[in-house]
């Protein structure tokens, strides 16, 4: 499989290394948001650039009439309009805040562990996520689907990063040099606390889960997920 890497930065190397690996070829590299790119020779474009550059990378791929994925966060308020554009271009597209393989088990975890406490008041709700120093963007696309999947299934409405209010789910996110990614999730209660926590160890992780989806979504058409990778659901 011949590869675009929309970014060359720590995460576009990494996946660099996982793909080759693999016995796949890279054959564009962009590194310094050029206005043209050439996708003649790529069967699959993988976007980890930076959320002012990926709507245009991700649009870019779609008008070359390859399948594109993407990880770069920061810019879903323009999702739908991203989706709007594919599905009229009859592209291929898949989003997903993290290709963690770990993480997206870690997500219907949540998501389980969020319909048990939906009945249970006494329980108030923490949640915590570390990155290193140079992600752009707070709290991570993560901790917003993490939260997201708790606002479906409980009382509370909106995720913030300001101090606890009780309706909202306050996302203490820290930055830390050298930490790939760590996300927790408490419910305490003056009895007990129920914890859950994802710990990324290395980048790794996240550059085989973006090589796999390339893999899986090569010849299709249409809009997907990561649990459409995964068949989970």
């Amino acid at each position: 499989m011949k590869i675009a890497l929309l970014g060359y930065g720590r995460m576009g190397k990494s996946i660099e290394t996982i793909a080759l690996k693999r016995n796949h070829s890279i054959t564009l590299k962009v590194i310094d948001g050029s206005s043209t790119y050439d996708f003649s020779e790529a069967d699959v474009a993988i976007d980890f650039s930076i959320p002012t550059a990926a709507v245009s990378n991700i649009k870019k791929a779609i008008d070359a009439g390859i399948p594109v994925i993407s990880g770069t966060t920061g810019w879903l308020d323009s999702y739908e309009e991203v989706v709007t554009y594919c599905e009229y271009k009859k592209g291929t597209f898949l989003y997903a805040s993290n290709f963690s393989l770990g993480v997206n088990i870690f997500f219907e975890v949540n998501k389980k562990l969020s319909q048990l406490m939906a009945s249970l008041p006494d329980y108030s709700l923490k949640m915590k996520e570390i990155h290193h120093t140079n992600k752009l963007d707070a709290p991570s696309g993560t901790a917003i689907t993490l939260a997201e999947q708790i606002i479906e299934h409980t009382h509370y409405n909106k995720w913030t990063l300001d101090q606890e209010k009780s309706n909202e789910i306050y996302i203490d996110a820290q930055r830390i040099p050298d930490v790939p990614g760590t996300h927790k999730i408490t419910y305490n209660s003056d009895v007990d606390s129920i914890s859950i926590k994802h710990t990324a160890h290395s980048r790794e992780g996240f550059a085989m889960g973006a090589v796999i989806a390339a893999e899986w979504i090569k010849d299709k058409k249409g809009i997907f997920s990561m649990k459409d990778v995964l068949n989970i659901g």
